[in-house]
């Protein structure tokens, strides 16, 4: 018996597998590839949901970080144990805020991590320029808490890394020889309107969203 999950895999399957001849989807999908326009349309999308974005080269990483935490007033931050930007996240933290470690399971600090850290730092995988799209690829050494916990959320973004629409991702990519078991798309902070239809930041997520793109070739 087909399943829901069944589908959905059958279909990004199918749509990963589309030769590079294949006819136009019927529905419309935002495709430009030119690197400044996708750039600029993600810079758009994002702050327009209350996302700060700063584009800056990766020699400015280490300075912007330490700008950006004191201006924030952060005290404490939460982050993995690794990753591509793992050192110059380390150089930034050393004397402007106390590092905590993602280093053991959640059910041993989860009081801490939830009532006592201000800000997480995470990497990206890559972004999507159709949605507005930061795209978070977690594992051990960034654990998906990182992104979803803390009040605010810091994300490091290799510009290089921009993909016009989610489906040009996957097939860029190849995810159907190894499809994400875990996945985040992030398009701003945490917002929600149920109550009372009154827009709120922050009910289930980090109310702040900082975006760091590093914009070297």
């Amino acid at each position: 018996m087909s399943t829901a999950r069944t589908a959905i895999l059958d279909r990004l399957r199918r749509v990963n597998a589309l030769p590079l001849n294949a006819p136009e989807p019927d529905y419309p999908i935002w495709n430009e590839t030119d690197a400044d326009t996708m750039l600029a349309r993600l810079t758009g999308l994002l702050e327009q949901n209350h996302a700060e974005v700063l584009r800056l080269p990766r020699t400015a990483l280490v300075t912007t970080l330490r700008e950006r935490l004191a201006q924030a007033g952060v005290k404490r931050v939460a982050t993995g144990t690794g990753g591509e930007f793992f050192d110059e996240i380390t150089l930034a933290l050393n004397g402007t805020a106390e590092r905590v470690c993602f280093d053991r399971p959640l059910e041993e600090w989860k009081d801490e991590l939830f009532n006592q850290v201000d800000a997480g730092i995470t990497g990206c995988h890559g972004a999507i320029a159709a949605s507005g799209s930061l795209v978070l690829w977690p594992g051990p050494e960034e654990p998906r808490t990182l992104s979803l916990v803390p009040p605010h959320h810091i994300a490091i973004l290799k510009a290089s890394t921009l993909h016009p629409n989610l489906p040009a991702m996957m097939t860029d990519e190849g995810w159907s020889q190894g499809m994400p078991t875990n996945l985040l798309l992030v398009s701003g902070p945490s917002k929600t309107a149920d109550i009372q239809q009154t827009l709120a930041y922050g009910a289930h997520g980090p109310s702040a969203l900082t975006v760091l793109i590093l914009e070297d070739a």
